[in-house]
């Protein structure tokens, strides 16, 4: 199983919109990619909160191979989206992880 690990910091002006539009609109469009099979979507608690938010986004994938097959034809374009939307108005860094157990 892989894990797509996004974490990202939001400025606290456009906090709630983002995270509605996470849930109603960013994380369907990557479900529907077909290329992972769940997610978690987190908020981090005990942060310095003056710079803003920061939540973390985890897909499972099942494969290095479906996960490839979504950043190469897929993520681009809602990358763009997501910048068209928001701007400078957030920090996003990407990990990719292999679950062990």
């Amino acid at each position: 199983m892989i894990v797509y690990n996004i974490t990202i910091k939001i400025f606290p002006e456009i906090e709630m919109e983002w995270v509605q539009w996470q849930k109603e609109e960013h994380i369907p469009d990557v479900m529907a990619s077909g290329q992972f099979i769940d997610y978690k979507f987190y908020r981090l608690l005990e942060q310095e909160a003056e710079d803003g938010a920061t939540y973390i986004i985890q897909y499972f994938s099942p494969s290095l191979q479906t996960y490839n097959k979504y950043i190469e034809q897929m993520a681009p374009l809602l990358r763009q989206k997501a910048l068209a939307k928001w701007g400078d108005k957030f920090i996003a860094f990407r990990t990719i992880m292999e679950v062990v157990n």
